[in-house]
């Protein structure tokens, strides 16, 4: 334990010469609206491509559980990875959307209402088909990322970078979720 230095002072006052601590001067509903707001375009892009993240992770999971056939463990694996990323970006998207003080909608109506994927069919489907529809709704969320992409750069790219690293990894699944079947091009 230190010991009491003689002439000093042992009072926080006369220790601390800085100001002393204040509150911000804002009550907590000005604080949360203080800062960049995201525009009437930027939120409704930004729900855009929220509502096919979601869509698409709930599509990749009826396939998951859904899907047979030959290689079907290594689909039934790759869609577990797509799924993840899926929820991942949504989860970021929806976050973003908060801090610009937008207001995500995930409700599973909105979403079935207002996303670009296809329905997904019912029942057992086939591991090619379930490759060919989930490379075609893999590429559908990349569009809408693409669609808005340079609509919500020009207003704020730092949601930008976010579409940036959904396009990154998006595109890298579909293009090997479709190598499943295709068949190699001779010279």
């Amino acid at each position: 334990m230190p010991t009491k230095q003689s002439g000093s002072s042992s009072s926080p006052a006369t220790r601390n010469k800085r100001r002393p601590a204040r509150g911000a001067g804002l009550t907590d509903e000005q604080n949360a609206e203080s800062g960049f707001t995201a525009s009437k375009a930027l939120s409704e892009n930004l729900q855009r491509v929220l509502v096919d993240l979601i869509e698409l992770a709930s599509q990749g999971n009826q396939a998951h559980w859904n899907v047979v056939g030959t290689n079907f463990r290594d689909t039934h694996r790759q869609l577990d990875e797509i799924i993840d990323s899926a929820r991942e970006f949504s989860d970021t998207v929806a976050e973003r959307m908060r801090a610009l003080h937008a207001l995500p909608d995930g409700r599973s109506d909105t979403v079935a209402e207002t996303t670009s994927l296809p329905e997904f069919p019912s029942g057992e489907v086939d591991t090619t088909a379930v490759v060919d529809l989930v490379t075609e709704r893999l590429e559908a969320t990349v569009s809408t990322c693409r669609d808005v992409h340079d609509a919500v750069d020009e207003e704020d790219p730092t949601s930008a970078d976010i579409l940036h690293a959904i396009l990154e990894k998006l595109e890298q699944y579909a293009w090997m979720v479709s190598a499943e079947n295709r068949v190699a091009r001779t010279s």
